[in-house]
């Protein structure tokens, strides 16, 4: 084989390295955000575990707000049910919203304010926001970076032959001001 013909194969074996590696990449940012995916949706399931206990507890307290606490119910099972990522944000924005509004309860009725069990629940729920935030911010980085990952030269390229997609950010979207607002109690 002649010096150019090894040139040729030097190329073209190069190129094809190049090539896998840049592949593996985008696999490994999709990876990240699976996983990152993964991670919101335990603390969801985690919250969805939790507001069973709290409705049962505020029950008690404020038989007579039933439309909030079935607000609350609908709200967590639509969140269970949501297949995607663009309807579980949405999904989930509701239940915050729901949710919210059960808290506010808790101003009206002193008795259920103090009520040991509420408290704790009101705790815990507390900590799965936070940590739902976290994972929420972990999310979105590994999303973007995913995104940018496929966005830019030499990815852009092949991306889309392998099946690489945009992916969603986990984001409050247009429901932001509304969640922003605090909840009014009215008797």
């Amino acid at each position: 084989m002649s010096t150019t013909g090894w040139i040729v194969v030097g190329v073209i074996v190069v190129a094809v390295i190049w090539v896998i590696s840049v592949y593996n990449s985008l696999v490994a940012m999709r990876q990240r955000v699976n996983q990152a995916f993964a991670d919101v949706d335990v603390q969801l399931k985690q919250r969805h575990d939790l507001i069973p206990n709290l409705v049962e507890t505020v029950k008690g307290y404020a038989a007579h707000e039933r439309g909030t606490l079935e607000a609350v119910v609908q709200a967590r099972n639509a969140a269970i049910a949501a297949p995607g990522v663009e309807q579980k944000v949405a999904a989930e924005n509701m239940l915050t919203g729901a949710l919210r509004q059960l808290f506010a309860l808790s101003e009206a009725y002193p008795d259920l304010k103090a009520n040991q069990n509420f408290q704790q629940l009101q705790a815990e729920l507390s900590d799965i926001e936070n940590k739902l935030a976290a994972s929420r911010r972990f999310f979105n980085n590994a999303v973007q970076e995913y995104n940018t990952g496929i966005e830019q030269f030499p990815a852009a390229l092949f991306a889309g032959t392998f099946g690489f997609t945009h992916r969603t950010f986990f984001d409050l979207g247009d429901a932001r001001p509304q969640l922003e607002q605090a909840p009014s109690v009215k008797f």
